[in-house]
C-alpha cells in the first residue's frame, strides 16, 4: 500500500495516525471510565459519603461516541486541513462536548433529587410532590445553558438569539396558555402544599387518595377504585378538603327515644350517654341534649371529638358507643323510638230523634 497517498492534502500515514490518536484518546477515557465504576464503586459502598457515589454515577453518563468527537479533532490537529473542514470538526467537538457536559450534569441532577427524595420522602409527602417540578425546572434550564454556550462558541451571536426567543415566548405563551396555567398552578401546589402525595381529598362531590401530582394533572384514587384526573388549575379553584390535615374528628349524632319515656327517664338520658362516650379511650364528651319533640320521638343529638382523625377507628368507637347504649337503655327500661302514628278513635255520639203524636 502506499502511504504516501494524499487525502485532502495529508498523506494517507498522517491520517490513520491522527484516526490512531483519536481512538487511542478515546480509549484511555474508557479504561478510566471503567475503572472508577468498578474499583470506586467497591470502595464507595462501604463509605457514606455522598461525593464518591456522586462522581460514580457522572462517569457512568460518559458517552464514548461523544468522546470521539473531541478525541478525533485532538487527533487531527496536526494535520493541514481546508477551511471547510478544520470547521466541520470544530463544531462537532464543540456540539460533541456540550452534549457530553449537559448529561454529566443530567447525572448530577438526577442523583441529587435521587437522592433527596431517599431522605426526606419518609417524613416529608409533600417531596415526592415537588420532584417532578423541580426535576422538569432543573432539566430545562440545565439544557438552555448548555445550548446557549454552545451556540456561543459556535459562533452564533446569543443576544440576538435570546432577544428573538423573547419574542417568540410571548407568541407561543399566548397559544399556550392552559398549559402554562396548569404548569404554575402545578407550582402552586408545590410551594403552598395545600395536599400532598397520600392525602386524602374531597373535592366538589369526588374524594379519594392523591397518587400523583404533575405538571399539568393531579390524579386521586377514589374510593371505588378508579382514578380521577383534575386539571391543576381547575383542582386550585375548587374548594379541597384535606382529611389528611384533621387532627381531630367532630361527631355529631343523633337518636330518639319513645313518648312512653317519662321525665325522669328523659332527663337521665343525658348523664347516661356521657358516661358511655367518656368510656371510649380515643373520644372527648362535648355535650348531650334532648333537643326537641319529633313527629314520633323524643330527639337527642351528641357532641364528641375523636382524638385519633382515622376513619376507622371513628366508626369502631362510635359501633361501642350504640352498642354501650343499647345496653345500658335496655336496664333503664328505655325504649329506641321508631316511626310511628297512633290513631285516636272517639266513640259515635247518639242522637234521639223525638217522634210525633199519631193522630187518632
Amino acid at each position: 500500500m502506499d502511504w504516501n497517498v494524499e487525502l485532502l492534502g495529508n498523506p494517507l500515514q498522517h491520517w490513520l495516525t491522527a484516526l490512531g490518536l483519536a481512538l487511542a484518546i478515546n480509549l484511555v477515557v474508557g479504561l478510566v471510565k471503567w475503572a472508577i465504576i468498578a474499583r470506586l464503586a467497591k470502595v464507595a459502598s462501604t463509605t457514606s459519603n455522598a461525593f464518591d457515589d456522586a462522581f460514580i454515577a457522572v462517569a457512568r453518563r460518559t458517552r464514548q461516541w461523544l468522546v470521539f468527537g473531541v478525541t478525533l479533532f485532538i487527533g487531527t490537529r496536526y494535520l493541514e486541513l481546508p477551511d471547510r473542514i478544520e470547521t466541520m470538526l470544530i463544531g462537532v467537538a464543540t456540539i460533541s462536548a456540550f452534549l457530553q457536559l449537559g448529561s454529566w450534569g443530567m447525572a448530577g441532577l438526577d442523583f441529587w433529587l435521587e437522592r433527596y427524595r431517599q431522605r426526606t420522602l419518609q417524613t416529608d409527602a409533600g417531596a415526592a410532590t415537588s420532584l417532578a417540578a423541580l426535576s422538569f425546572i432543573g432539566r430545562v434550564l440545565l439544557w438552555a445553558v448548555v445550548l446557549l454556550l454552545a451556540l456561543d462558541n459556535l459562533g452564533v451571536d446569543v443576544t440576538a438569539l435570546v432577544a428573538g426567543l423573547g419574542v417568540g415566548g410571548i407568541a407561543v405563551a399566548l397559544a399556550v396558555q392552559n398549559i402554562l396555567g396548569d404548569l404554575f398552578a402545578s407550582l402552586s401546589i408545590v410551594i403552598d402544599k395545600p395536599f400532598v402525595i397520600g392525602d386524602f381529598i374531597i373535592v366538589d362531590d369526588y374524594m379519594g387518595t392523591v397518587e400523583h401530582v404533575g405538571l399539568k394533572t393531579t390524579r386521586i384514587r377514589s374510593l371505588g377504585g378508579e382514578q380521577i384526573v383534575f386539571s391543576n388549575t381547575d383542582l386550585l379553584k375548587a374548594r379541597v378538603r384535606n382529611y389528611k390535615r384533621m387532627y381531630e374528628r367532630r361527631v355529631v349524632f343523633a337518636f330518639g327515644v319513645l313518648y312512653q319515656t317519662t321525665a325522669d327517664q328523659a332527663e337521665k338520658i343525658p348523664r347516661i350517654v356521657e358516661d358511655v362516650v367518656r368510656a371510649q379511650a380515643l373520644a372527648r364528651f362535648d355535650r348531650a341534649h334532648f333537643a326537641r319533640f319529633g313527629d314520633s320521638s323524643l330527639d337527642y343529638e351528641v357532641v364528641y371529638w375523636m382524638k385519633d382523625p382515622d376513619y376507622t377507628k371513628y366508626m369502631d368507637t362510635q359501633q361501642a358507643i350504640n352498642i354501650a347504649l343499647m345496653r345500658a337503655f335496655a336496664k333503664e327500661d328505655i325504649g329506641f323510638a321508631y316511626p310511628t302514628r297512633s290513631l285516636f278513635v272517639e266513640a259515635p255520639v247518639k242522637v234521639e230523634v223525638a217522634q210525633a203524636p199519631s193522630a187518632s
